[in-house]
């Protein structure tokens, strides 16, 4: 019976769905991966950019802090790959094992995780071939006005969010 009032506990009958909970599930399980294959694309083509670089004659020529930079960029783009491929790895554990609330919460901060490593890699490759390119104060400075874009980019959902926008529910 538990069962039962949680989920009748969890339905909205304003948001014209009639489905269950493991049906809510599966609609949020197919978001995220579509939201994975997005970021995934993006993440592997400027990771494969960045290793690309190592292998250029000019990279004999970089100062220490632009390295540093790309030991950090290419750090953190691996790191940004194996958040993308968690959720699916969670998945293919647990597959049939009815736990897909909990493989939806975890590809859920998975992909948060994975969005936050996308924004800081184009943070810093913009910082990186900037200061390389033109100069580092062109590169610090086109880097924190990017940050700052992404910044306010994260904040829209959250202004949505404690708005109310559209009378929604959260889910």
């Amino acid at each position: 019976m538990i069962g039962l009032e949680v989920e009748m506990m969890d339905v909205d009958p304003r948001d014209g769905r009639d489905e269950t909970e493991n049906e809510r599930m599966d609609r949020n399980w197919n978001d995220i991966l579509q939201e994975l294959r997005v970021t995934q694309t993006g993440t592997q083509i400027l990771s494969g950019f960045l290793l690309t670089l190592a292998f250029q004659p000019r990279f004999a020529s970089l100062d220490t802090f632009q390295r540093g930079v790309y030991v950090g960029l290419v750090i953190l783009a691996g790191v940004t790959i194996v958040l993308g491929l968690t959720p699916v790895n969670l998945h293919r554990s647990l597959f049939r094992l009815h736990l897909k609330v909990s493989v939806v919460t975890v590809g859920h901060y998975a992909l948060r995780l994975q969005l936050a490593g996308v924004a800081l890699i184009v943070v810093g490759t913009v910082l990186f071939v900037l200061d390389v390119a033109v100069g580092r104060t062109v590169g610090v400075i086109s880097a924190a006005a990017l940050m700052v874009l992404i910044v306010l980019a994260a904040a829209v959902p959250v202004l949505i969010r404690r708005l109310g926008a559209g009378g929604e529910r959260r889910r």
